[in-house]
């Protein structure tokens, strides 16, 4: 249930998730918080049903979780082998795991396949991981990207981007922190 918060006359009241949090030192932050939980879920539930239309009669994996399609993005990107850290780390995940466990499903599914590489293993797309990417991309393009266009140019999409990076930046190190508490 969102809660508005009591703002001076004229002033707009904030939309948040969560009153108390709004009444601290920064109630943009708390809306802020509140737009990046709708993002994130609607963000989650477009990945799952985007590939669960992608997936198609010719390659069925198994229902693909947001963090499993995300994964396979990755390993997908460059079209260059991965390794298990480096995924991770681009996609700031903690929990080693996390990406353990994804792809062991997409490997099962045929989407990655895993090479030895000295002492390390990597991980590289497949043909039908490349092509379920490639229609992937097709839907984002007709569903969602022509549904943007024109909403927002493309230098707003960008700076709005390099701010989330930016605030994510400040969520990790106030995480880190917690951590010490």
């Amino acid at each position: 249930m969102t809660h508005a918060v009591a703002t001076p006359r004229g002033a707009r009241d904030p939309v948040v998730s969560s009153a108390h949090l709004a009444e601290g030192g920064s109630p943009a932050l708390s809306e802020i918080e509140f737009g990046l939980i709708l993002a994130g879920h609607a963000f989650h539930r477009w990945m799952v049903r985007c590939a669960a239309a992608a997936s198609g009669p010719a390659l069925s994996p198994p229902g693909l979780s947001a963090m499993e399609v995300l994964i396979l993005h990755t390993v997908c990107h460059r079209d260059r082998p991965k390794r298990l850290s480096d995924i991770a780390l681009v996609l700031d995940i903690e929990d080693l795991h996390l990406v353990t466990y994804a792809l062991r499903k997409l490997t099962r599914a045929g989407l990655v396949a895993t090479e030895r590489a000295g002492k390390e293993r990597h991980v590289r797309a497949t043909t039908a991981g490349r092509e379920f990417c490639a229609r992937y991309g097709a839907i984002r393009e007709r569903l969602l990207v022509a549904g943007f266009a024109g909403t927002l140019p493309e230098a707003a999409l960008s700076d709005l981007a390099a701010l989330l990076r930016t605030l994510s930046g400040y969520y990790n190190q106030a995480a880190r922190a917690a951590a010490t508490l």
